[in-house]
């Protein structure tokens, strides 16, 4: 049975009023400007996708990076380690957690579900968050980002300082066709192009300078608004990365996560995409000549961005015949095979999905555990979601019918461990 969402392509004016507004913008030197300095990068930018896209498809799993959580740890990783992590935007660590004390997570999620069974929601889980070897890899993550000037600090900004957000968990069994995670973006979709302070994230590659963009610079990042339509059941914080932890073995064929390897590679299409439009067929070899797309910010055509059908707000999934570049259907990369304990992070504008089919003999199952530093806003929404906790009901970002007060097992302050949980949770100053 395969599931998804009623989606439609959006077909409104104002997007191209956008675009045009862009193109004229002063800062990129008005119309004449920017279409040519767009037009050069957009060049580049297949240029290198070419080579990309095979070396990627050639090296499959291989070419996401692993890196020991006692490395990170011990502060032993190489500076090119550092830096193929940041370029390719995903990481596996392992051995964050001890296996044994991974299933046992995993045991007792299965039990809070088993005990109720009117709900799809879990229990508060912070108590796993707030394990101090997750705090620690969720710092590293947080301190990948630095700030763009010569300051080392920013007001109310704390990298070192990782917070709690309490996300969902997944126990994916083996069968089934589950297509709810095809490629896409988040942290922003529309408005990438629409929010002035999320698209000033990528003002280099606006400015035809993509090789100087820098996926890891902080300030645009944390005013930026990602969520204009109030679309439900979507991260409202900064994540740096999102992430995952590993509660069985998992990998490729069990329904695991893809990602596209080249953040700095893929933000540069996806963001120059809307003003260029194909003079041949997207499946064609001459697709990769750039003189075969013509700039044109005229149309309201925003590739690979949908408008759902039974909820406000819009979703970036980029496709085959949107994003014909990118190879998709070759470079959407399983995540190598992992066990009980390691962890997934992926940059937050990595492209990602998940795989349709779990062919494997056992669960696969994951506790979601973004990478959340401490910000004013961040901040501000932890003081919602320590409410939320204590009242026994779903954080603000997940609102869902059942309130979870009669659940049996549902955690509480007792479960949350040692100061630095506290900390992360909410619920002692840092």
């Amino acid at each position: 049975m395969t599931t998804s969402l009623t989606m439609s392509n959006p077909i409104d004016a104002r997007f191209a009023e956008i675009k045009t507004a862009i193109a004229a913008q002063p800062e990129f030197g008005g119309p004449d400007a920017f279409a040519r300095k767009a037009t050069e990068a957009w060049g580049e930018v297949i240029a290198e996708l070419k080579e990309a896209t095979r070396q990627i498809e050639k090296e499959g799993q291989a070419y996401i990076p692993r890196v020991s959580f006692a490395d990170i740890q011990k502060g032993t990783l190489t500076a090119e380690k550092i830096a193929e992590v940041k370029r390719k935007g995903t990481v596996v660590i392992t051995d964050v957690v001890e296996d044994e004390k991974a299933r046992g997570w995993k045991a007792d999620l299965e039990e809070f579900i088993k005990n109720n069974p009117q709900t799809e929601a879990g229990p508060n889980l912070k108590s796993k968050r707030a394990h101090p070897n997750m705090l620690t890899a969720i710092t590293w993550l947080n301190t990948l980002y630095h700030s763009a000037g010569a300051a080392t600090s920013l007001e109310g900004v704390d990298l070192k300082t990782p917070l709690s957000y309490a996300d969902r968990f997944r126990i994916r069994h083996p069968g089934g066709d589950w297509n709810v995670h095809p490629p896409h973006v988040d942290g922003g979709t529309i408005e990438r192009w629409e929010d002035d302070k999320m698209r000033e994230c990528f003002k280099h590659i606006l400015d035809g300078r993509w090789r100087e963009h820098d996926p890891y610079v902080l300030e645009p990042r944390i005013e930026a608004r990602t969520s204009l339509y109030q679309r439900p059941n979507q991260s409202s914080v900064f994540r740096t990365f999102q992430g995952w932890l590993a509660l069985s073995r998992a990998g490729p064929g069990n329904g695991t996560l893809r990602v596209f390897p080249d953040v700095l590679l893929s933000n540069a299409y996806i963001i120059l995409r809307p003003f260029f439009r194909p003079l041949v067929a997207v499946d064609s070899e001459g697709i990769w000549d750039a003189s075969n797309w013509v700039f044109d910010p005229s149309t309201s055509e925003i590739p690979g961005l949908v408008q759902y059908a039974t909820h406000v707000g819009y979703g970036l999934q980029p496709k085959t015949h949107t994003h014909p570049n990118m190879l998709l259907d070759k470079t959407m990369t399983s995540i190598p095979p992992v066990n009980p304990g390691d962890c997934v992070f992926w940059h937050c504008d990595v492209v990602h999905s998940v795989e349709r089919f779990h062919t494997g003999t056992e669960d696969s199952a994951v506790m979601y555990i973004p990478a959340v530093p401490l910000t004013p806003a961040n901040k501000a929404y932890l003081a919602r979601q320590v409410e939320a906790f204590k009242a026994g009901i779903p954080p603000p970002d997940f609102p869902v019918a059942t309130t979870g007060k009669d659940f049996v097992g549902l955690g509480t302050e007792a479960d949350l461990g040692g100061p630095a949980g506290r900390v992360a949770m909410g619920l002692a100053a840092a």
